[in-house]
């Protein structure tokens, strides 16, 4: 409340000052003059935002610093498997007790596939990025790789998101996982990832799985009768909290911290970003939030 300023023209102006702030805050981008807007402060160590459309730079925080990515690494192994020659999203794939052994010997993220189960493809890509499972990308690599043995198939598989990356003309970019648990050399940058995921999201599938807030999956059991898989987008927050969120995924773990890939159109514009190694899981959805803002007011 302003007080002991006495003059209408003061009064004016100073009302003209706070309705441009509250208009912004509530996200009436068109209002302010694009000049005005203020540079975003975000909790975030790296931070990148693009136009998707004309991929013009629209903010960068040490955009092409090497960073942890944690599980935003699964927007690229999503990626590899929709490019696989001839892909059948109704193939199904047997659930594999190395599967569920990996994500309790790792204490992982999970889909809570169950072993014997027949699930298919695209399910087990709803299963990667919504509940963000460990064990549905170890699957899609036990599927997708080459080799007679299960390691050699991983290997493999870490090796097509490796030549995929250099196909994007990446070059602070590579992955030791198909998950995100890396060995100490799975890394990117704010820049690269986004270019990953503007390039996954040409997708169609990738584009609907990754902006599904939740999705309720009936998969065959082992004895042949059926259940039903429930998964909730751990980017719940921001899909259901922000106007024109379509995706993208999150990511977090002792190294990373906390990590998100985000987009959202509005009036016929999409941005697309990432923030890397944020303080908190509302920190990075207030960093993109905070990104995004400043990107449609531009």
């Amino acid at each position: 409340m302003i007080t002991g300023i006495k003059g209408t023209r003061f009064r004016r102006a100073a009302a003209v000052t706070l309705t441009t702030g509250a208009v912004l805050a509530a996200g009436g981008f068109g209002a302010a003059p694009a000049g005005a807007v203020a540079t975003p402060t975000i909790a975030a160590k790296g931070g990148f935002v693009m136009n998707n459309g004309t991929a013009a730079t629209l903010y960068t925080k040490a955009a092409d610093t090497k960073l942890s990515t944690g599980s935003t690494t699964k927007i690229m192994t999503a990626k590899v498997v929709l490019a696989q020659p001839n892909l059948n999203l109704d193939a199904k794939v047997t659930v594999a007790k190395a599967y569920s052994d990996y994500i309790v010997a790792n204490t992982a993220s999970s889909a809570h596939l169950i072993v014997g189960d027949k699930v298919t493809v695209r399910q087990l890509l709803y299963g990667l990025m919504l509940p963000s499972g460990c064990d549905a990308a170890y699957a899609l690599a036990d599927k997708f790789g080459s080799g007679t043995t299960r390691a050699a198939r991983v290997k493999s598989f870490i090796g097509k998101m490796n030549s995929a990356a250099t196909s994007l003309h990446l070059t602070h970019t590579h992955f030791d996982s198909f998950d995100g648990i890396g060995n100490g050399n799975n890394w990117s940058t704010p820049r690269d990832l986004t270019k990953i995921a503007s390039s996954a999201m040409k997708n169609s599938t990738f584009k609907t799985i990754v902006k599904t807030v939740s999705t309720k999956q009936k998969v065959t059991t082992a004895s042949g009768g059926y259940r039903y898989y429930t998964w909730e987008n751990t980017n719940k927050p921001l899909l259901t909290g922000y106007s024109g969120t379509i995706g993208v995924k999150t990511g977090s773990g002792p190294e990373a911290k906390y990590c998100l890939v985000f987009a959202a159109t509005r009036n016929g514009k999409t941005v697309i970003g990432t923030v890397l190694a944020s303080t908190s899981i509302s920190a990075r959805t207030s960093d993109a939030t905070k990104l995004m803002n400043y990107a449609f007011a531009r």
